[in-house]
């Protein structure tokens, strides 16, 4: 079960498919490495980080659910853990104390979650629309919830370098370098008052 691992009989009820998903249920603690990110946690749920979660999404029955999975990115970008890899560092059993569980998912398990709730078992052009209908649902609603931006909108956007060896992407002028390297150009539009309503990432192929 893993270190960190004090829920074991919902454990074993997932494991053999009686439990659809572990409820949260926080407890009183000190000193939590990173608890600070909690704060930010009622602005993530204004935003509609869960909002439509369980309409785009799902998991076979397990002990993580999609809405703790959805959290602990959400509380990831919000620490600056830039990548799945450097939850290897972290430990498993305080991060858990963060989202109301035992411990959070090993790396491997974690990626097996993000491939079932991007692929699921359907061809990629159907992974792409439950993403696109996600975000197109979100921006819909941040774009009715002000009225006041409407037409004040302005276009932002930054690179993405690529360091991989698939392929050879074009060169693109990266401010912070202040270098052209190879990456993908991501496009967004904003309100005035800086909140992103939606964004078109770069697409690139092995060819």
């Amino acid at each position: 079960m893993g270190h960190g691992a004090t829920r074991t009989l919902e454990r074993v009820a997932a494991a053999v498919g009686e439990l659809v998903a572990a409820a949260p249920r926080f407890e009183p603690v000190r000193d939590v490495p990173q608890g600070g990110v909690l704060l930010a946690l009622p602005a993530l749920l204004a935003n509609g980080l869960l909002r439509h979660s369980e309409t785009c999404f799902e998991l076979p029955p397990g002990f993580y659910g999609v809405d703790s999975i959805f959290l602990l990115l959400g509380l990831m970008a919000l620490a600056r853990i830039k990548s799945i890899e450097q939850l290897r560092y972290h430990p498993p059993g305080e991060w858990g104390k963060l989202l109301g569980l035992d411990r959070i998912p090993e790396v491997r398990t974690l990626r097996q979650k993000l491939q079932l709730l991007c692929a699921n078992g359907s061809p990629q052009p159907a992974a792409e629309g439950r993403l696109q209908q996600w975000s197109a649902k979100l921006a819909g609603e941040w774009l009715e919830s002000d009225g006041q931006s409407d037409g004040l909108f302005y276009a932002d956007g930054h690179v993405r370098v690529y360091h991989g060896a698939l392929t050879r992407l074009p060169r693109r002028y990266v401010a912070r370098e202040k270098l052209c390297l190879r990456g993908t150009r991501i496009t967004g539009s904003m309100c005035w008052a800086g909140s992103r309503s939606f964004w078109c990432p770069g697409r690139w192929t092995r060819e």
